[in-house]
């Protein structure tokens, strides 16, 4: 299922804007989550040195459990979603179909 999002365009004729929908093509919505997913790999990784730091910093014992569980919970603070994404191409799209107008 495509992803979509609707957008407000200034109405020459209104007070009230006209909402436009981008919808973004299948090749968009893959390259999104694709780049969705090589931040969400590169920030897990500086979560898990982060959180080694805190474990080393705060004199815990190095236990990999409890290391990624600090990891995990840093992650899931800092992750951005594919949504995120997926909307900040849609409002690309979206600004280069109306900034000409």
């Amino acid at each position: 299922m495509a992803f979509s999002k609707s957008f407000p365009k200034q109405s020459k004729t209104s007070a009230y804007p006209q909402w436009e929908e981008i919808t973004l093509t299948n090749e968009e919505e893959r390259q999104e989550e694709g780049k969705a997913r090589s931040e969400n790999i590169r920030l897990f990784k500086e979560c898990i040195e982060d959180a080694r730091s805190i474990m080393k910093e705060k004199g815990l014992k190095d236990y990999q459990t409890d290391l990624v569980n600090i990891a995990t919970a840093l992650f899931e603070k800092r992750a951005s979603h594919v949504v995120y994404w997926k909307e900040s191409k849609a409002k690309e799209k979206f600004d280069e179909m109306f900034s000409k107008q």
